[in-house]
């Protein structure tokens, strides 16, 4: 007579929990980043800068499949550098709120962002960088202290605003080179994700 062992499914402690959502979270931000760097050293070494030519370009066909690729290629790397750190400070602040939310206000973010920019951004220019993606986050942590009114967020709000308010000159025309559109509808678009996820059933949702 055989014995069958049955194995039993030991539940995940709090701790074992906590160190999966933060594998999760490494991943969401520090994922997208290497990618990005992959993309820039192959662009730069071995193709000479031609993936730039791929970027977002305002009212044309071909520049709506840049909605989403564009955040992934910059004009070299300073440009990348800069997108680095703000991506890492902001999208590490933001992704403390959960992998799911951080997943589905950075999609917004993109997809919103770009084609604000795609609708009405100048004529003949073209749009590369994380920038705008950067600025959503910034708009996120700005305002979701004022849209969900509860104490820990809004200190945060407050404290992204002491260290940061000056990062809204960037959203105004007339800085040479830079996208200051990608800046004004990626800001505009992560003020709507807070705005968006702030309500309750959704919220219920993202924080599960």
């Amino acid at each position: 007579m055989t014995k069958a062992r049955l194995k039993t499914k030991v539940p995940k402690t709090e701790w074992q929990k906590l160190k999966e959502e933060l594998r999760m979270l490494g991943w969401a931000v520090l994922g997208p980043l290497a990618l990005m760097w992959i993309i820039e050293i192959v662009d730069v070494f071995v193709l000479g800068g031609w993936l730039d030519s791929f970027g977002l370009r305002p009212r044309e066909p071909r520049g709506l499949w840049a909605i989403l690729s564009s955040p992934f290629l910059h004009g070299g790397f300073p440009h990348l550098l800069s997108n680095t750190v703000g991506f890492l400070v902001f999208g590490t602040m933001l992704s403390l709120r959960g992998f799911r939310r951080f997943v589905a206000a950075s999609f917004l973010i993109a997809v919103v962002g770009g084609l604000g920019v795609w609708l009405l951004g100048r004529d003949g220019s073209v749009h590369v960088g994380a920038s705008g993606v950067v600025f959503g986050y910034f708009g996120y942590l700005l305002t979701a202290g004022l849209f969900e009114r509860r104490i820990g967020v809004a200190v945060v709000s407050i404290g992204v605003f002491l260290l940061w308010g000056w990062m809204l000159l960037g959203v105004l025309p007339g800085q040479v080179g830079v996208s200051w559109e990608g800046h004004l509808f990626g800001f505009l678009a992560g003020v709507l994700a807070a705005r968006i996820f702030s309500r309750e059933p959704l919220s219920r949702i993202l924080d599960a």
